[in-house]
């Protein structure tokens, strides 16, 4: 066999989707974007007092944090479309891995929007579950634009500090991490709602039943991790006599 043709294959990665043991992985992807959607939307309703954009980064920026503490060494916590395209692009994922993760992801947050549906209140469930939406006089391309950078510093945070070459970053994946995306929410919450997440803007347009503007939470964060996962893998990767590919799990 060739290397080329291996190579291919590998990239495929029909191994890796054929052992049983494939489904734990997948398990814990709609578990974890499940975790998000109902923790970090709930986060977004106002009960009286209008949540503040810092109380909404927190919330999310946490919860990624603490839950690439539990599934990272399970399936490495991608727990987002955008990530798994960008390590996808990166050659830090398979291709039907990728596929698989994603499913799992969008249903996992449909099921967590269903949940919190159940969970809350009828006032809760009126402000639309936590649905991301553009803010006053911000453009589509604008909140393609806008979705297209955060995604895009998310993504190369998590190339940079799951990099195997890189000991500076042992144990402290998580935390940089969950504080890339507190980062970006407190920056863009009043513009896009700071998605960075097409599974998590997916989930509440679901059950809610709105899908107003809900593609640009699809171009923007996808466009910004391919970026993102082909600079890293072109021009930022840490370099070392002995080439070892890259791993999300921590």
């Amino acid at each position: 066999m060739s290397k080329s043709w291996k190579g291919a294959k590998d990239y495929v990665g029909v191994e890796d989707v054929t052992k049983v043991g494939f489904l734990i992985p997948l398990f814990a992807e709609t578990l974890g974007t499940s975790l998000l959607v109902i923790i970090g939307c709930s986060s977004c309703i106002n009960w009286g007092t209008e949540p503040t954009i810092l109380h909404i980064a927190l919330t999310f920026g946490l919860a990624v944090t603490s839950l690439a503490h539990v599934l990272g060494p399970i399936s490495g916590c991608h727990v987002n479309p955008a990530v798994t395209v960008g390590l996808l692009v990166s050659g830090n994922c398979t291709i039907l891995k990728a596929i698989c993760y994603v499913v799992c992801q969008c249903c996992g947050a449909i099921a967590g929007s269903a949940i919190l549906k159940a969970a809350l209140p009828a006032k809760g469930v009126q402000q639309g579950l936590g649905m991301t939406l553009l803010g006053n006089e911000v453009s589509n391309g604008q909140g393609v634009l806008i979705e297209a950078i955060m995604t895009f510093l998310l993504v190369l945070v998590v190339h940079g500090v799951t990099d195997p070459k890189r000991e500076d970053c042992r144990g402290w994946a998580p935390m940089a991490i969950g504080l890339s995306i507190s980062v970006a929410h407190l920056a863009a919450v009043p513009l896009t709602g700071s998605s960075m997440n097409p599974a998590r803007s997916l989930g509440p347009a679901v059950i809610v039943g709105l899908w107003t503007d809900q593609w640009i939470y699809w171009v923007g964060p996808l466009f910004g991790a391919l970026l993102a996962g082909a600079l890293y893998r072109l021009s930022l990767r840490a370099k070392s006599k002995n080439e070892e590919e890259a791993s999300y799990n921590f």
